[in-house]
């Protein structure tokens, strides 16, 4: 018993201490619009900043769906170095106007943060989220790979909202 309230104790720690700010840039980051049923579904997280809750994680996923209550569900899912899936259930509420793809989620209780979406594809295929502080950046994709052409547009992308793709951590092969 004791060692399950340490670990959660520690567990809580890792989670309230603020990730470093990555962004180099003043610029108020953009706010895509988004259609929140197409948005909806399974995404591939093809890149992320360095964050200490997905410490160890590779091929990590996003699965968001529409709850009774009208939240939105979240499951992400990511390979720990042991072969080992890890699974974190959460929800999301929509924030700002309408249309807008500021979004906040919780996996903690009454805690939330801000999940905005920076830029899109008109189809859908991608997305790069992040938050206004510059703390936290992923890119998503409804394909499971992605080309090396199409990695060095997106760094170009991620270049141009402020960040430095080297410190990027990206999904293996």
């Amino acid at each position: 018993m004791r060692y399950l309230i340490l670990s959660a104790l520690a567990a809580l720690a890792a989670a309230c201490t603020p990730n470093p700010v990555y962004r180099i840039s003043e610029e108020p980051l953009p706010v895509a619009h988004i259609d929140q049923s197409r948005y909806l579904g399974f995404w591939h997280e093809q890149a992320r900043l360095p964050n200490s809750f997905e410490n160890g994680c590779q091929r990590a996923t996003a699965e968001y769906g529409l709850r009774e209550d009208g939240l939105i569900s979240v499951v992400n899912t990511c390979i720990e170095a042991d072969g080992e899936r890890r699974t974190a259930n959460g929800r999301a509420r929509p924030v700002g106007e309408a249309g807008e793809g500021k979004l906040e989620v919780s996996f903690f209780g009454p805690f939330w943060a801000d999940y905005w979406v920076l830029q899109r594809a008109d189809d859908y295929s991608w997305s790069i989220v992040g938050e206004p502080e510059g703390r936290y950046l992923w890119l998503l994709t409804r394909a499971e790979n992605i080309t090396p052409e199409e990695r060095a547009a997106f760094e170009q992308r991620i270049s141009a909202l402020g960040y430095r793709p080297a410190e990027l951590v990206w999904a293996a092969p």
